[in-house]
C-alpha cells in the first residue's frame, strides 16, 4: 500500500530541534532491529549493548534506563533520588520548573525550589538561597540540585562549574542531577567527552536526550552513582515509561553513541556540531547585517554557545517573520525570541532566514 506524505517537506523553521525529522542512520538502526523476535521490556540484545555503550562514554559504573521522553526521564530520575519529603533546587528557567506541565510536582510529588538566574545557570551561592531548613518539619527538604546542560537559555556550564556545584551539594548532603536534553550540543560546544562534565565532575544522575539530536523518540535515565538512586526498576513502570519493545529505543541511542573510528566522531557529535554551527552562522549573519545596516533594531539577549539563538526584535517583526519561518517567543513582554537549529538545518535555511529578517527590519 503506498504511503502518502501529508506535509510540505520544503517548509523549514527555527522553533525547536524537535521539529526536525529522524536522522537516516537512526532510521536504519530501527529497521535493522526490526526483524525477528526479541524479549520485551528490556531483556533484548540492543538494551544489553546499550549498557556497554553508556559505560564507554560515562564510565564502568554507569547504568542506563531507556525511557520515552525527556519529561519522563527527569521525573523518573528525580523521583528515584528523593524521599517523599524531598525537594529539588533548580534555576527558575529550568525545564522541570517551566515546561513540564507540573509533572515533577503532580506525578512525582516533588517540590521545586526555584532560583532566579539571568543566564539559566546555578552557582553555589545561588543554591544557598534555597539550601536551608534541613530538619525543619515545616519545610520540604532540599536534597537534590538539578541543572541543565546546555541550559534552556543556550548557555553552558564548564566542567569546573559543575564540579563546584557537585562538591557544594555533596558537602551539604544533597545530590546533583543533570537534565541533558541537549547534552550532545554541550559536548560538541565544549569539545569534551561526555564524562568530563558529568561523571568526572560529580554528577550523580542525568537524563540523556536523543530526540532533539536526531532520534525518533528516545531518552535515558543514566545513574552514575548507584548510591544516589533507588527504585528505578519499579519507578519507570510506575511512571508509564517502561517500553515493551525497548529494543527500538535502545537501537536509536546506540546509533547515536556507538563508538566510531570516523574522524568526525560518533553520530551524536556530528549532529550536534552541525546544529551548533548553524546557530553560529545564524548569529553571525544577523551580526553582519547589524554592522552593515541591513538589519536594524535587533539585539542579542544571550551568548550563542550551542544550537539556540536568543534575540530581541522590533515590535511586530516577530509575527511578520513567522509567516515565513516558525519560531517561538521567549519573553513576549520584551519582544525576546528563540531561534533553534537542528541536525538537518541547512546553510540555505539560515541564509534565507537572515535575508527575510533584513527585509522586515
Amino acid at each position: 500500500m503506498p504511503v502518502t506524505t501529508l506535509h510540505d517537506t520544503a517548509v523549514r523553521g527555527f522553533a525547536s530541534d524537535n521539529y526536525s525529522g529522524v536522522h537516516p542512520e537512526i532510521l536504519a538502526a530501527i529497521a535493522a532491529a526490526n526483524d525477528g523476535h526479541q524479549i520485551a521490556y528490556g531483556e533484548d540484545a540492543y538494551t544489553a549493548r546499550l549498557q556497554e555503550v553508556f559505560a564507554h562514554h560515562f564510565g564502568a559504573g554507569a547504568q542506563a534506563f531507556p525511557v520515552f521522553n525527556g519529561t519522563g526521564a527527569n521525573v523518573t530520575g528525580l523521583q528515584s533520588m528523593l524521599p517523599r519529603w524531598g525537594a529539588v533546587i533548580a534555576a527558575s528557567t529550568a525545564h522541570i520548573n517551566v515546561d513540564e506541565g507540573g509533572a515533577p510536582e503532580r506525578v512525582a510529588g516533588i517540590k521545586i525550589l526555584n532560583v532566579p538566574t539571568d543566564d539559566g545557570k546555578l552557582t553555589p551561592e545561588l543554591v544557598d538561597r534555597e539550601a536551608w531548613g534541613w530538619g525543619d518539619e515545616h519545610r520540604a527538604q532540599p536534597l537534590v540540585v538539578s541543572i541543565t546542560q546546555s541550559t534552556e537559555l543556550g548557555t553552558l556550564y564548564t566542567p569546573g562549574e559543575i564540579k563546584a556545584l557537585a562538591d557544594h551539594a555533596h558537602e551539604r548532603g544533597m545530590r546533583l542531577h543533570l537534565d541533558g536534553a541537549r547534552i550532545s550540543n554541550a559536548a560538541a560546544a565544549l569539545d569534551l567527552p561526555l564524562r568530563a562534565f558529568t561523571t568526572d565532575a560529580g554528577v550523580d544522575v542525568l537524563s540523556f536526550g536523543g530526540t532533539k539530536n536526531g532520534a525518533l523518540g528516545g531518552e535515558a535515565v543514566v545513574v552514575l552513582d548507584p548510591e544516589a538512586s533507588d527504585g528505578l526498576l519499579f519507578l519507570r513502570k510506575l511512571n508509564m515509561q517502561l517500553a515493551s519493545k525497548m529494543r527500538f529505543i535502545s537501537a536509536q541511542l546506540i546509533a547515536l553513541l556507538e563508538p566510531s573510528t570516523d574522524p568526525a566522531g560518533e553520530l551524536y557529535l556530528r549532529n550536534a556540531r552541525h546544529a551548533n554551527a548553524m546557530a553560529a552562522r545564524l548569529r553571525a549573519g544577523v551580526e553582519a547585517g547589524i554592522a552593515d545596516g541591513s538589519i536594524s533594531g535587533v539585539a542579542f539577549s544571550q551568548p550563542t554557545r550551542s544550537n539556540g539563538v536568543f534575540a530581541t526584535l522590533p515590535a511586530g517583526v516577530a509575527d511578520e517573520l513567522r509567516t515565513a519561518f516558525r519560531f517561538y517567543d521567549w519573553d513576549a513582554s520584551k519582544n525576546e525570541v528563540r531561534w533553534m537549529c537542528s541536525f538537518d538545518t541547512t546553510e540555505d535555511d539560515v541564509d534565507a532566514f537572515v535575508a527575510e529578517l533584513a527585509r522586515l527590519t
